[in-house]
């Protein structure tokens, strides 16, 4: 695939259709580099571009430090294209040092509703919202599921379970507020 250029490879085996069809994870490093430069030029397919730049840093080895300087060098390698792998080597380096912060943990009926309360108190439609829960009780994602109007809320289960499978919840906690102020009014 490296002598052709992308478009006279078949469309199955091109690496963007690869990462849709069967994940990053199943593309080897030329095949990431060259979704990132997306051409090559008028002599060089974008793969045997991808190539050279990956030997001449020895792989990812020497790539993760280099310098806008030593990308523009290579023949191919504009400053677009420089900044854009180095943009792609500093996110990858950000997402490595990321901590995720500590999420609020739910230990009763009360500190969910305590979550919510502060902000659904002022609405003046009912809102139904879920908050996702991990398996250690912390809250994963909150989320307004539907506005209903003054006095009613409809959601159809679909919808809960379809965000709680989405993000791996262990347990959800449902809520919705009372714009007429009367927590025993039903519909």
């Amino acid at each position: 695939m490296e002598s052709l250029m992308i478009k006279d490879v078949p469309k199955d085996d091109r690496p963007r259709e690869r990462l849709i069809n069967h994940g990053a994870s199943h593309l080897s490093n030329q095949e990431l580099l060259a979704i990132l430069l997306g051409s090559g030029t008028k002599e060089e397919s974008v793969m045997a571009l991808a190539n050279r730049v990956l030997m001449h840093f020895e792989g990812l080895k020497l790539l993760n430090d280099a310098t806008i300087e030593e990308l523009t060098a290579i023949k191919g390698i504009g400053k677009a294209k420089g900044v854009l792998i180095l943009s792609a080597i500093e996110l990858g380096k950000r997402m490595n040092r990321y901590k995720p912060v500590e999420r609020y943990v739910i230990r009763s009926p009360e500190d969910g509703a305590d979550y919510v309360m502060e902000e659904m108190r002022s609405l003046h439609q009912e809102h139904f919202v879920v908050l996702f829960l991990n398996t250690k009780n912390q809250i994963i994602h909150r989320q307004t599921i539907f506005i209903g109007s003054l006095n009613a809320s409809i959601v159809h289960p679909r919808e809960v379970y379809r965000e709680a499978v989405k993000r791996s919840a262990a347990s959800i906690i449902v809520a919705h507020n009372h714009p007429s102020g009367d927590p025993l009014s039903i519909v």
